[in-house]
């Protein structure tokens, strides 16, 4: 056995006889944990090992902590750091500013655009510059690790006089000072939402512009693609070619197709990324939903779908209802209640689960829960993304083993955003761990009871510290942020894409 970290046989914490699941796809074994500090230092038949506090997990899953890969979780890191929606089900690191919208660096004037409602409201956004939102950050310690992205809607409304319009050469040149100073603050890269009204006028040479600036600093692009409708397979074209122009990776976000006319084309929109991955390094994240949320939009309020609010600043007892029946209530049109809503959110009816369940199989799929911490009455996912992949999806439907799933939750996750010593089990990494049960596993956050937690997670530690545990959050605050090129953080990273 490999000597502790204090040379004396002792540890802090020793889980055992524990089913360990490192994260790497490979087959689960039998084996105590040890852990001192922030790592993990032996993993064996650890009989002779004394600790200061033992778990015994027989019985119990031992796995990587969970990577949330898309979060908007920007706020709530500072305002609730308890972060129960997350560790109750097994996460330890999320990535936030995604989107196209961050919580720095901008100081907002005027009204605050609908699409920064994602995290907050305007007096949220109070930092100018990344290096201060990190700095608040590290002052006030989350329960959870976080990686960050710079959101491109963001950077537009700190430079730009109007959003509905390209950017001239002079605000490009601006917002790419904005972006490098991020970077060097240690931002893990940066996002688009090109969907949004926010960043719908900006042409793909933008996005390159901004995108390049990132070129051999490591840094990854992320995005919700234009369109994920009728027009998905153009915009998988858009994303590949900032990528290759960019020359940096990309990641697709929430990968979906919208409406009954796009049903099935995930057929096609896998098969072209797959292809793209042989020569350039492309990524993709789902939410294990048939549902999107995000903010009401009055234009998907025709009624062909059905439409749930979240929230509604105008309205707050509407949250928890279909717009077609406060529209009833009204007396008006959907169209009409949605925008009496605004500012609101809304979660959208409009996926098929035959793509959701494509999408999940496809080998090099990531999970991401995509939830709005905000949201009165949220979508389901923010509470049980996780349980509901390793129970619902690997579990009971066969649709991954539970050792691939959990890869895709860890060590995938970890390789894309090149996080040193995370996402796995083995000695040296860090103590970012979940124990958990295979046989009971399983979301209970629903669209009427969205914040129940789940069933099944037994413990949670964030750098060998524990923050969730007997179906409560403990109080601890052990969360760093995972800077870029810092320790425990970043490497150099070429392969994973294919991983």
């Amino acid at each position: 056995m490999r000597p502790l970290a204090n040379e004396t046989g002792r540890c802090d914490l020793l889980l055992r006889g524990g089913t360990v699941i490192d994260g790497t796809g490979a087959a689960p074994r039998r084996a105590d944990l040890a852990i001192s500090g922030a790592r993990i230092v032996a993993i064996g038949a650890l009989e002779g090992l004394r600790a200061e506090e033992t778990l015994d997990a027989t019985g119990l899953a031992v796995a990587p902590g969970f990577i949330d890969i898309h979060t908007h979780d920007d706020l709530v890191l500072l305002s609730g750091p308890a972060m129960e929606a997350k560790t109750s089900q097994g996460v330890t690191t999320v990535v936030t500013g995604n989107c196209g919208v961050s919580l720095a660096p901008v100081l907002p004037e005027g009204p605050l655009p609908d699409t920064f409602h994602l995290l907050g409201q305007a007096d949220d956004f109070r930092y100018p510059d990344f290096a201060t939102y990190l700095e608040a950050l590290d002052s006030r310690p989350a329960a959870v690790n976080a990686v960050t992205l710079v959101g491109h809607s963001t950077l537009r409304l700190a430079e730009m006089s109007s959003l509905e319009r390209a950017a001239t050469p002079e605000e490009i040149a601006a917002m790419q000072q904005r972006l490098v100073q991020a970077l060097e603050a240690g931002a893990a890269g940066f996002s688009s939402g090109l969907y949004y009204k926010t960043s719908r006028a900006a042409p793909t040479e933008e996005v390159v512009a901004l995108a390049a600036t990132m070129r051999g600093r490591m840094g990854l692009y992320a995005t919700h693609m234009r369109d994920e409708a009728d027009g998905v397979e153009d915009s998988i074209e858009e994303t590949l070619r900032i990528g290759r122009e960019a020359e940096v990776p990309v990641l697709i976000s929430h990968h979906k197709l919208i409406g009954p006319r796009n049903f099935g084309r995930s057929v096609k929109t896998l098969a072209r990324i797959e292809k793209a991955m042989r020569t350039q390094r492309v990524a993709l994240d789902v939410y294990p939903y048939a549902a999107a949320s995000t903010v009401l939009i009055p234009e998907r309020c025709d009624g062909s779908i059905r439409v749930w609010v979240t929230w509604s600043k105008a309205h707050p007892d509407q949250a928890g209802r279909d717009v077609a029946a406060v529209a009833a209530d009204w007396g008006c049109s959907q169209r009409e209640a949605a925008e009496r809503l605004l500012p609101a959110g809304a979660i959208y009816f409009m996926l098929d689960e035959a793509d959701v369940r494509r999408i999940m199989a496809f080998p090099h799929t990531m999970i991401g829960s995509d939830g709005l911490q905000n949201d009165s009455h949220p979508h389901p996912r923010l509470w049980g993304t996780f349980p509901r992949v390793l129970g619902h999806y690997a579990r009971d439907l066969g649709l991954l083993t539970l050792e691939d799933a959990v890869r895709r939750m860890t060590a995938l996750p970890a390789s894309c955003l090149g996080l040193e010593d995370r996402g796995v089990l083995r000695e040296g990494a860090f103590a970012d761990i979940v124990v958990f049960s295979p046989e009971t596993v399983i979301d209970r956050a629903s669209f009427e009871a969205p914040t129940r937690a789940s069933d099944g997670i037994v413990a949670v530690l964030v750098n060998g510290c524990p923050v969730f545990s007997a179906g409560a959050a403990t109080g601890e605050r052990p969360g760093r942020v995972l800077r870029r090129g810092s320790a425990g953080r970043s490497r150099p990273q070429t392969t994973w894409a294919a991983q």
